[in-house]
């Protein structure tokens, strides 16, 4: 009797070994599961953190290429001024000096008007008249001209503008890379 009781006894034995030998494989296997788990998981942490760090670089170089041109296209209207400043001074003498003729002219207009026939004295009235036009046209060209080289100098100004913009975002919205925009 004693031989068949070892023999249940090994036997049990052996069985309970070989299932804690399956445990110990078992936990084995979920331990370095987990830990493949949680490198698997660092590394895509890593993965969106450099990504995001790439859109923010991106952007920021976009960002200072933007102000760069805003400001260079903004310097260039602002020293376009004092020229455009000039031409509306010499367009304002030239037509002041022909209004202070005006006189002179209109005297010399009727002393032709009296040394002639009374057609003279016509001619001489549309002269002065004509003359009168000519002042204030010179006059209202010098205002205009003076209105489209500011109007000029917006164009050129927002052309500028534009362009800096379209640059800013010719490669459209910044991606994380995420999927997100």
């Amino acid at each position: 009797m004693f031989g068949l009781t070892d023999k249940i006894i090994g036997a049990l034995a052996l069985v309970l070994a070989a299932g804690l030998a399956w445990q110990t494989y078992q936990l084995s296997s979920e331990r370095t599961a987990h830990s493949a788990l949680k490198l698997e998981v660092s590394q895509a942490k890593l993965a969106r953190t450099t990504a995001a760090l790439g859109v923010e670089v991106s952007t920021a170089k976009k960002e200072f290429t933007h102000t760069v041109a805003s400001q260079e296209n903004a310097n260039a209207f602002t020293i376009s001024d004092p020229v455009r400043a000039s031409i509306a001074r010499v367009d304002a003498v030239l037509a002041e000096r022909v209004r202070r003729e005006q006189a002179g002219r209109a005297a010399t207009y009727r002393a032709m008007a009296q040394s002639c026939s009374a057609t003279a004295s016509d001619t001489a009235d549309r002269l002065v008249a004509l003359d009168d036009q000519l002042t204030k046209g010179i006059g209202v060209v010098a205002d205009l001209r003076k209105d489209l080289g500011r109007r000029d100098a917006e164009v050129v100004l927002l052309h500028g503008q534009i362009v800096a913009d379209r640059a800013l975002i010719a490669d459209g919205p910044a991606t994380s890379g995420l999927g997100v925009r």
